[in-house]
């Protein structure tokens, strides 16, 4: 099992749609892309290949986006993987408390499409 870095933005979302969505705007963008439809999921692929951002829902079945950053956050190895929190949650303390645990930007949905791939261009710039 590799655990080097990839090109690629992992989206962890458990609706199908967004998946969908996020795949075709980032693909059309330039980024190879690869998703998942819950937290496990989204753990197997990072644990094959790192991604360089991860683009995560938080309300998701059995463990939660909140989870999962945390996890993501306190490991050394993953700590340093950039996460932008894609949610309906967009009270701003949920925000707040996000940031702070480590999630680099928030999205609210539905997304903003411009302003997603053009925040994803800013973390991860294509060569």
């Amino acid at each position: 099992m590799k655990t080097e870095q990839e090109d690629y933005i992992l989206i962890i979302d458990d609706s199908e749609t967004n998946n969908i969505l996020l795949e075709a705007l980032l693909e059309k963008a330039g980024y190879k892309t690869k998703s998942a439809r819950s937290a496990n999921e989204g753990w197997k692929l990072i644990h094959q290949e790192l991604p360089k951002l991860i683009l995560l829902d938080l309300l998701m079945p059995k463990i939660s986006g909140f989870h999962m950053l945390s996890k993501l956050q306190s490991n050394e190895k993953y700590g340093n993987i950039p996460v932008i929190i894609v949610s309906a949650l967009n009270e701003q303390d949920t925000i707040n408390m996000l940031l702070k645990s480590g999630a680099v930007d928030f999205f609210s949905k539905p997304i903003d499409i411009h302003g997603i791939v053009d925040r994803v261009k800013e973390i991860v710039p294509i060569d």
